[in-house]
């Protein structure tokens, strides 16, 4: 079955942005963390577009906002809402990209547009599984799968 990521095509994006901070609210409160107040702004940052964000433009956007401009307030709120499934890190990228699906036991494959960086992320528990087979027969246990392709998305094709 094919999903279209919406990174990659027009669609309402003030409900994906209400849907991921919705549910991050929801995660915090249920496992009795809190989403504090840069914490949460890194998230809308994140999620205010669809495409990876390094650090210190996060940090440069919470700045403005002013939340101070000192590297580890940036690195900190990132670092809560990776550990916490909220947001991704993207090596390839050295960047950080809002989870789409919070909440959801899944493996994403991240789809990286060569040209704008766009970032989609797309299901990928047959390449987990592939790969957790493959493993298996090295007695080796997976503990993360992070899937990166580099590709052009539908707009810079389009614009070749």
């Amino acid at each position: 079955m094919s999903e279209t990521s919406p990174a990659f095509h027009a669609h309402n994006h003030d409900s994906c942005t209400h849907d991921v901070l919705e549910h991050a609210e929801n995660m915090v409160r249920r496992e009795g963390l809190r989403l504090t107040p840069v914490r949460r702004r890194t998230l809308e940052i994140l999620v205010s577009e669809h495409r990876a964000m390094g650090a210190y433009e996060v940090l440069d956007r919470l700045a403005a906002d002013g939340f101070g401009n000192q590297p580890p307030v940036a690195y900190r709120a990132l670092e809560f809402l990776v550990e916490h499934g909220l947001a991704h890190r993207i090596n390839r990228l050295n960047a950080f990209a809002a989870c789409m699906h919070p909440g959801e036991a899944h493996s994403p494959l991240f789809l990286i547009c060569q040209s704008c960086e766009a970032v989609a992320e797309a299901p990928a528990d047959a390449v987990r599984t592939a790969v957790e087979d493959s493993a298996r027969g090295h007695d080796f246990a997976v503990e993360r799968v992070n899937i990166e392709v580099l590709g052009t998305c539908p707009s810079c094709a389009g614009a070749e």
